[in-house]
């Protein structure tokens, strides 16, 4: 916000919500440039369905209460049947079913989970439409969705109508009308679905995002994350993604898949639909070079992949604004040899701070005025300790026992079942999940116009100008467990 001090957002929060007030009109004074404004080339237009009758807005719609959550898992492979044993670790949680094409895949997460000393789920699988029988079960309260992408749109759609909420790996839909479908369905319904983003739990993240909430920063002007991760081995694996269908996607879309990761701390932390919004995107894509020049040097000839050609950039790279004059840089790379990062950056009129770039434990970096002078990074570690979200204080040590990931896994998992137990807003909601997707459909419509940028959708159709709470919850406690 130029020209204006900087403010706690900590301290604007805790005095409209003291109240019950709403702070509304937030950003009208600082709207992005008006499409065909001098120098600036209009954006692409995309539709905004009016809201349908009898649909209302899920926002700051609380969970009903739960003495225990039942949840349904569809998508037993390496991710989901990794999040199996979190799901049940949380006090007052139960997983009740269990659902994948392979039978045997319920089978043996259902054996794990007895093992572990844990009631035995029901087993679905042995067709793609077990999943639909799953969910009319009446001993389900959430359903946990880790299935390939192309199948999260209509199984978590499936969920919502069925009367269950919806956590979905990302990202949740991989189409603007599947998104927009998902946002509806959830507001008739009112079940909330929510997007299973666990870095948005990361620690380093959350504690950027107080940072930022707490005026270190400035006025926030900047952001930078993204996905940038070598999968190359992986993704030619016989047997890690089923069916190949991850390197698959790579030869029919030239989609930023996956930029969430780094996106959705950056959004919180510019509290992108609390207040301000994403408002245009701009993509760019280098040559799709990573993938088979690793082919050529390391599969054999007879394998499949062989037959396939990549049209998916190695580098994706969405420049996105918002309504308030920032600027978000969000990228996506699993095609080159490179250390994984997932970039995380903020920055301000007063400092910046930097993931997967410092020397300390805690791997960040950080330049903050007045505290810093010289043109020298600090390391992050202090800062870490004093903004240190709730959350990991509360948990750390159980999350580092039980969730991967460093163990952000067990922390969305753990925080999940906590708001739907005490009845809770939900931190991510539809329209966040929906903004955090929709890089996915709008870069391959930049690219395919040369780069040129692309209209954002406002999924909370003009609720965005209001200030709320999200991931910078205030501390709370798990109900006991009767």
């Amino acid at each position: 916000m130029p020209g204006l001090p900087a403010v706690s957002r900590r301290l604007l929060l805790g005095g409209a919500l003291a109240t019950g007030a709403a702070v509304t009109g937030v950003g009208a004074a600082y709207a992005a440039p008006a499409a065909g404004a001098a120098g600036a080339e209009a954006p692409l237009p995309v539709h905004t369905p009016p809201r349908r009758r009898g649909q209302r807005s899920m926002i700051d719609v609380p969970f009903d209460v739960h003495r225990t959550v039942r949840v349904g898992m569809i998508g037993l492979g390496n991710r989901g049947s990794g999040m199996a044993e979190g799901w049940a670790a949380v006090p007052g949680c139960r997983v009740t079913a269990v659902c994948d094409i392979r039978a045997g895949r319920a089978a043996s997460v259902a054996n794990r989970l007895v093992a572990l000393g844990k009631p035995r789920p029901a087993e679905y699988g042995g067709s793609a439409d077990a999943y639909a029988q799953m969910v009319k079960r009446d001993d389900i309260d959430l359903v946990y969705i880790a299935t390939p992408w192309e199948f999260h749109h209509r199984q978590g759609k499936a969920a919502l109508e069925a009367g269950k909420h919806a956590i979905v790996e990302l990202p949740v839909a991989t189409e603007l009308d599947e998104l927009w479908d998902l946002v509806d369905t959830s507001e008739r319904t009112r079940r909330h679905l929510m997007l299973s983003e666990n870095c948005s739990y990361g620690r380093n993240e959350l504690a950027m995002l107080k940072m930022a909430h707490d005026g270190l920063f400035g006025d926030v002007t900047n952001g930078h994350g993204g996905y940038l991760h070598d999968l190359r081995e992986l993704l030619f694996s016989d047997t890690y993604y089923t069916d190949s269908w991850r390197r698959l996607w790579h030869t029919r879309s030239t989609a930023s898949f996956y930029p969430m990761h780094g996106l959705a701390p950056v959004a919180a932390a510019m509290d992108i639909n609390r207040g301000d919004r994403m408002t245009v995107l701009r993509a760019t894509s280098t040559e799709p070079k990573g993938l088979a020049d690793y082919r050529e040097r390391f599969v054999d000839r007879s394998h499949p992949s062989w037959k396939e050609t990549y049209i998916n950039g190695d580098l994706v790279t969405c420049l996105i604004d918002t309504a308030m004059g920032r600027v978000i840089r969000a990228e996506h790379d699993v095609s080159s040899p490179r250390p994984y990062s997932r970039i995380n950056s903020l920055a301000g009129s007063r400092g910046i701070f930097e993931d997967y770039a410092g020397t300390s434990a805690t791997g960040g970096r950080i330049y903050v005025e007045p505290d810093h002078s010289g043109h020298s990074w600090r390391d992050f570690d202090s800062y870490r300790k004093e903004f240190d979200h709730w959350l990991w204080k509360k948990i750390g040590d159980d999350a580092a026992n039980n969730g991967g990931h460093g163990g952000m896994d067990y922390v969305l998992q753990w925080r999940t079942v906590q708001l739907m137990r005490a009845g809770l807003v939900p931190d991510i909601d539809v329209y966040d999940s929906a903004a955090w997707c929709a890089p996915v459909p709008l870069s391959v419509k930049s690219l395919a116009a040369d780069g040129r940028p692309v209209a954002y959708p406002d999924f909370t159709r003009g609720s965005w100008v209001n200030l709320r709470v999200g991931l910078d919850s205030r501390e709370s406690a798990m109900p006991p467990v009767a």
